[in-house]
């Protein structure tokens, strides 16, 4: 039966939601049925970003060390990058522009600017090394790219046709953007009238198949998606209100997982224009400058993967900072040990842990549990997101399982992505007809609506919710000349949820070490790609019937070493 937080939270978005409350949910047909539609949101990203700008004016918005930009700075400096991008690079409606550089203020106004330009942000993975960025940009057809002075510098080792504007994010954000500005256009450089239709995002992401798909989305996609959170916030707000902890200060929070992932860019920094959020700025996660910025710059929210705001809360240095302002520890990504939900929710005072599962795929909805919930059931993901998310448990034919029945966890809204740019038959195998689209997620939902997953289809790694694909990985070992066989699976990790593991078997006479082996992929993948721990064998790799290596009684014996190894 529903739980008292349960009950609170569906009064509280009946009122947000009912007549007069600022969140009107209407419907629209798709594929065939009528899905929630939220009928107040813009219909695009530019004047989304135009109107709540305007709104917030003056107020503080982006943190980056020194440098503080309000709405409105934020705001013109896009709309310097847009003119620039128009009349000084020729950029028209729906041209890929490519971005790859760590999170910075330039990185959010040249997003920004790309939307307003009328180009589709193209958000390459700014861990990737050359041939990786090379191969998203030529995937996605990527003409013109906003690199920082390290990602330019790998993409000078490789081809992939596309211009390089090189911007130095050591400068202040009208320097650091001249290379834009100074091309061309101006204040009345004409932008494009868009519509929800128009081409907006491209995001990659890692499935079993190998190399990163290019998932594609359509603005009114996105911005349903934010105002889907918005709804989520204005709920939780509405409790912390009655409770008496919602403080009287600027709503902030940090950016301390890459902009380039979803969960950065959607709920945390595209849904920061509605609530009129400040966001400061981590180039890189360390968790005493997190609880160092969280008390200087007042955070009342923290969101990461969950190793994050685990070692906030193991850290001997804790003490030494006022982490009061911060109400909520969220993650996302990768699960969190029930133990470690425990914890959140008894030792950091009035600060209580959430958990939220989406997919690049879904623009970021999908479930969300919190406080009291999340401590009663630490081992699920929380009910679907109100209004826009319908959630099922299908089987392979895309029917409904009983409930409690485990199926492959499957979500149908307005919020889903478009396709997998230039894959028509990845898109295909993406969506059943009736427009579900299947994440590759096991789970089943229990008697209140609760999603648990148990396993994944897809033969992917989770690594601090960085998606790794087993056969990228594979495919780069097989590449040494010594390597006759291969596999790589997932390896527990306390931290990061799970690490990458490989056996491979090497030719005879061969003297390759694991280290050699680490070396080797290490010049052709992200760091976070790499094995942690690779075990060399001298004997051919065990196989099925199929005449297929047996990657399941792989991962049982090297997890079961592994787990042992970790224990001694």
């Amino acid at each position: 039966m529903p739980s008292a937080l349960d009950l609170r939270l569906e009064a509280a978005y009946n009122l947000i939601t009912g007549p007069g409350g600022p969140i009107q949910v209407g419907s629209v047909e798709r594929f065939g049925h009528q899905l929630p539609f939220i009928t107040n949101a813009p219909t695009n990203l530019a004047d989304y970003v135009a109107y709540f700008a305007a709104q917030h004016g003056d107020a503080t918005f982006l943190v980056e060390g020194d440098e503080r930009l309000s709405f409105k700075q934020v705001y013109m400096a896009a709309r310097q990058v847009a003119a620039g991008l128009i009349e000084g690079y020729g950029v028209q409606r729906g041209d890929r522009v490519g971005l790859a550089m760590r999170n910075a203020n330039a990185w959010c106004v040249s997003y920004i600017g790309i939307l307003v330009a009328g180009g589709c942000a193209t958000l390459l993975n700014g861990w990737w090394q050359g041939g990786e960025l090379a191969a998203g940009i030529t995937d996605s057809e990527t003409r013109l790219v906003i690199a920082d002075v390290q990602r330019a510098a790998r993409l000078e080792e490789v081809e992939h046709g596309a211009k390089v504007i090189t911007l130095d994010l050591s400068l202040p954000i009208d320097q650091a953007i001249a290379p834009i500005t100074s091309a061309g256009g101006n204040a009345a450089t004409v932008l494009p009238v868009l519509t929800g239709q128009d081409l907006a995002t491209i995001l990659f992401t890692s499935g079993s198949t190998g190399q990163s798909k290019g998932a594609y989305s359509r603005h009114e996609a996105v911005v349903q998606a934010i105002f889907n959170y918005v709804t989520q916030t204005a709920s939780i707000v509405h409790l912390l209100t009655e409770d008496g902890q919602m403080l009287d200060i600027q709503p902030a929070t940090l950016i301390c997982t890459p902009l380039f992932h979803v969960t950065a860019e959607i709920p945390v920094f595209l849904q920061s224009f509605a609530l009129g959020r400040k966001l400061v700025l981590m180039p890189k996660w360390n968790a005493d400058e997190a609880m160092r910025l969280i008390q200087d710059e007042k955070c009342n929210y923290f969101v990461g993967v969950p190793l994050m705001s685990y070692e906030i809360l193991v850290s001997p240095n804790r003490q030494n900072y006022d982490l009061s302002t911060c109400k909520s520890y969220a993650g996302g990504g990768a699960p969190r040990p029930p133990e470690h939900v425990r914890r959140l929710a008894s030792e950091m005072g009035e600060a209580k842990p959430l958990l939220g599962y989406g997919l690049t795929e879904t623009n970021a909805v999908g479930c969300g549990i919190i406080n009291e919930n999340y401590v009663a059931k630490p081992m699920s993901t929380g009910p679907a997101s109100k209004p826009l998310v319908d959630l099922a448990i299908l089987d392979d034919n895309g029917e409904p399982v009983a409930q409690g029945g485990v199926g492959e966890v499957c979500i149908r809204s307005v919020c889903n992505f478009e396709g997998y740019w230039n894959n028509t038959a990845a898109t295909k195998a993406a969506f059943f007809d009736n427009g579900y689209f299947r994440s590759g997620d096991l789970g089943y939902l229990d008697e209140d609506g609760y999603l648990f997953i148990v396993d994944r289809k897809k033969d992917i790694i989770i690594r601090g919710g960085e998606n790794i694909s087993c056969q990228e990985v594979e495919a780069a070992i097989y590449e040494h000349a010594d390597t006759n066989e291969c596999a790589v699976f997932g390896l527990p990790d306390e931290r990061l949820g799970e690490v990458v593991g490989a056996v491979v078997w090497v030719k005879p006479g061969s003297s390759l070490t694991a280290e050699d082996m680490c070396s080797f992929i290490s010049q052709r993948l992200a760091p976070y790609k790499v094995p942690c721990k690779i075990w060399m064998s001298n004997d051919a790799l065990p196989k099925l019937g199929s005449e297929k290596i047996d990657k399941v009684s792989l991962r049982n014996q090297y997890r079961a070493e592994y787990a042992a190894e970790v224990v001694a």
